[in-house]
């Protein structure tokens, strides 16, 4: 049962939307904060909104209106950090969850950041390549005023990228007069992005899995890898897998899913979407055409790495999976978390699990800040080693408090995230 909450005027208890999920997951964690509850209603309450309107001329000399968003969760423990999504379905409430799951991850990993996010409602896929710049730069414009390297650091996230990241980052650039290379993450090599950024979400889920396989008594070689999106987090966790000796045995994307029972070749399947754009007509592979049946696929791992909310009460029954590694946001219900959780489906939640980015955006920041850069093993060494002390201290306050890993997550993280509240006070 949820605890009522007092809604913001700008939302209705009717469509509380994603914000609502992460409601539900601080009242779950607020009973383990002892005298830091008092400060509780911080974590319900995002920092700073700010909505604005993002108008583009478009190549037929129309012009073109999308609403943009940037959230600034939190700010206790360090600047603002958290991707930019372009989607046609962007919500203020999603946006604003994400922000606060972003506050939660960086607290649970101890980077020194606070959580932020950013979208636009925007089909991506409509635009030209000269109206996505167009776009980009304005809303860049338009959120200038309370992004910046020590203040709030967009990454890319759902449909953003490289090349998104170098416009915001020139375009910011071009507003200050001089290059800030830090004010984003995720860019390019050669405007100081890092190494090993487009592959540390996808190898972090890789990471903190096998470490939950070992402490399950489950070998990786052999193991059935089920993969919900096949994107940039998705297919690197399929492809770190199957080179770890597992089968990958599922993909679903937005298009189709493919199923192999002896195991996918998932280079071959990454050669398939990069020239189709999805996994749909892989040659070889059994295509399932009813998209429900994908939850019911015999597996040992399961990964979510599409959109929230895709694992719900509808269908966390049909779930055959040992262990579930959540590479999206909040893909899963609170409800699907409790019929899960009897079953003894051991689920490592998205703040742990796909916190590889954000880590490895922390080593850009660090690096841009230095102009120093490090080597791409030096990077992945100090991701693995983050990884598993984040997941070791979350294991140790779940076998201690008796709750889920993702109860103590967010023990860890909240308490983190007050602690640094209270002991800046409030001003004036």
């Amino acid at each position: 049962m949820s605890i009522p909450h007092e809604i913001p005027s700008y939302l209705t208890q009717t469509e509380i939307g994603p914000w609502g999920v992460y409601l539900e997951q601080i009242d779950r964690v607020t009973p383990y904060l002892g005298t830091l509850a008092r400060w509780v209603e911080t974590l319900k309450r995002p920092k700073r909104i700010l909505v604005v309107d993002v108008p583009i001329e478009r190549d037929d000399g129309t012009i073109a209106h999308f609403e943009g968003y940037r959230v600034q969760h939190n700010t206790s423990r360090g600047p603002g950090k958290g991707g930019v999504r372009f989607h046609q379905d962007v919500t203020l409430s999603e946006v604003m969850a994400l922000s606060a799951w972003m506050t939660v991850k960086n607290a649970a990993v101890n980077v020194p950041y606070g959580g932020a996010k950013g979208g636009i409602r925007v089909n991506p896929k409509t635009l030209s390549n000269g109206e996505l710049q167009r776009m980009t730069r304005r809303y860049t414009s338009e959120i200038n005023i309370i992004i910046g390297p020590n203040k709030d650091i967009p990454a890319p996230d759902v449909n953003t990228n490289e090349k998104i990241m170098a416009w915001m980052m020139d375009t910011y650039s071009m507003n200050q007069g001089s290059t800030a290379s830090g004010v984003v993450t995720g860019k390019p090599i050669s405007l100081g992005g890092s190494l090993g950024r487009r592959e540390a979400t996808g190898r972090g889920v890789y990471v903190v899995g096998c470490e939950a396989a070992a402490r399950r008594g489950l070998d990786i070689h052999g193991a059935r890898i089920a993969v919900q999106g096949f994107g940039n987090v998705g297919a690197i966790a399929a492809r770190l897998f199957a080179e770890a000796g597992a089968k990958v045995v599922a993909v679903q994307d937005h298009m189709g899913t493919v199923y192999r029972d002896t195991g996918l070749d998932v280079p071959a399947l990454e050669q398939h979407v990069a020239q189709h754009g999805s996994v749909s007509g892989f040659p070889s592979a059994e295509a399932i055409e009813d998209r429900s049946r994908f939850w019911e696929i015999d597996c040992d791992i399961l990964i979510p790495a599409a959109l929230e909310q895709q694992i719900t009460e509808a269908n966390a029954n049909k779930i055959r999976a040992k262990i579930i590694l959540e590479g999206a946001n909040g893909p899963t219900t609170p409800a699907a978390d409790d019929i899960l959780h009897e079953k003894g489906v051991l689920i490592v939640p998205d703040v742990i699990a796909n916190a590889g980015g954000v880590t490895v955006s922390y080593f850009e920041w660090v690096q841009d800040f230095s102009s120093f850069f490090w080597t791409e093993d030096e990077i992945n060494q100090r991701l693995t080693r983050i990884m598993r002390e984040a997941i070791a201290a979350v294991w140790h306050i779940a076998d201690e408090k008796k709750v889920s890993l993702r109860t103590a997550a967010f023990i860890v993280a909240c308490t983190r995230v007050l602690q640094a509240r209270e002991m800046r006070g409030l001003y004036p």
